[in-house]
């Protein structure tokens, strides 16, 4: 069973969630300003894709952000406590398999072979 973690309103994440509806996979959406985010979790998402690949300096909640917090957020603990505080700042979406492997991001080449690694 796959896991998707994001923000449903999210353009990507409707994207992908489209793309596995069409394909007949089965999967479990995460939303993490619905259901919220554990720093256990948030840890295990660090530790595998790395606290530089999950925080998103592209989007609007990154740009928001003062000068002086941006700056401060220079190691993995000052990381994980903003995007534990702002989930939004996570890049999205991350698809989660129950052996642990994940996949940040949505391409419709990568997701094919994420899935077809699973069989």
């Amino acid at each position: 069973m796959l896991t998707m973690y994001g923000i449903k309103n999210c353009d990507t994440i409707k994207k992908a969630r489209k793309y596995l509806d069409a394909n007949g996979v089965a999967y479990q959406f995460h939303d993490y300003r619905a259901d919220g985010l554990e720093a256990d979790l948030l840890q295990r998402f660090s530790d595998t894709l790395g606290w530089e690949a999950l925080l998103n300096t592209r989007g609007t909640t990154w740009r928001k952000l003062d000068e002086a917090t941006r700056s401060a957020v220079d190691n993995a603990a000052a990381a994980q406590q903003l995007m534990l505080a702002q989930p939004a700042m996570i890049k999205r979406p991350l698809l989660c398999r129950a052996d642990g492997s994940m996949l940040l991001g949505f391409n419709e080449t990568a997701y094919a072979s994420f899935i077809m690694e699973k069989s």
